[in-house]
């Protein structure tokens, strides 16, 4: 068994693996990470490795906890890939970006991969035809688009996401819904069209937070797996052992 560990700049995701399958899994606040590690190896004493993977949320001292109960990988940018790495700079391509191409490289392998996680912020990735890692691009997410306007501003009230009536909004609040819903859905869109004329035969894969709530707007064709990040971890530790 392998325990898999995203600590996002949100949360922090712990996954446990036996073999490709998910038997558990759970997200935390940082705060309650070494209570929730202790817990999950008195009730899975079976783990005999883990991957960290984290942007931040986690200091050295948590991390260094999970390492008293097994082996420890923490991901790098010294990690060993299944791709090939063409990013100009790899040494400063986050481990979550690491962790989704790797995703796409055994999910649909030798063909044309763009991968959307739609998180605090939301990424772009692509691995071509050739299991080659391109690039792509990083934007504001759902809810930072929110925060910025009413952070921004001096009367802009702070919005959660929420179902549109109609794109033309008749308050301030629905004009606020209107102006960052639409725009994520129609940024990811006029994305995946700019790609799609570019690369032959692209397949899609949206994962991140707020996969389900963007993929029923999308107009293009979709796989969304809200699971994607943790699935690429647990390739890249496995890969990793050998």
């Amino acid at each position: 068994m392998n325990l898999i560990i995203d600590a996002g700049n949100t949360n922090v995701k712990l996954a446990i693996f036996k073999k490709t399958e998910i038997i558990h899994l759970e997200t935390v606040v940082a705060d309650l990470f070494v209570e929730v590690v202790k817990k999950i190896f008195k009730e899975y004493p079976n783990i005999q490795s883990a991957i960290v993977s984290s942007v931040g949320s986690l200091s050295k001292e948590q991390v260094k906890v999970v390492a008293v109960f097994c082996d420890l990988h923490e991901l790098n940018n010294a990690s060993k890939v299944p791709f090939k790495n063409s990013y100009a700079s790899p040494q400063t391509l986050g481990v979550d970006r690491i962790a989704l191409a790797t995703a796409a490289y055994y999910f649909n392998p030798h063909k044309n991969n763009l991968i959307i996680d739609a998180g605090t912020c939301v990424t772009y990735d692509m691995l071509n035809d050739f299991d080659e890692y391109l690039g792509g691009a990083i934007s504001p997410g759902v809810q930072m688009r929110y925060n910025a306007m009413h952070q921004q501003t001096a009367k802009l009230p702070l919005l959660e996401k929420k179902e549109l009536l109609d794109y033309i909004g008749n308050t301030t609040e629905n004009c606020l819904h209107s102006g960052v819903i639409n725009g994520v859905t129609l940024e990811i869109d006029g994305v995946i069209d700019l790609y799609k004329a570019r690369f032959k035969n692209l397949t899609v894969i949206l994962t991140g937070g707020d996969t389900l709530f963007l993929s029923k707007r999308l107009k293009n064709t979709i796989f969304a797996d809200s699971k994607f990040l943790l699935k690429g971890l647990n390739y890249l530790l496995e890969y990793n052992k050998h």
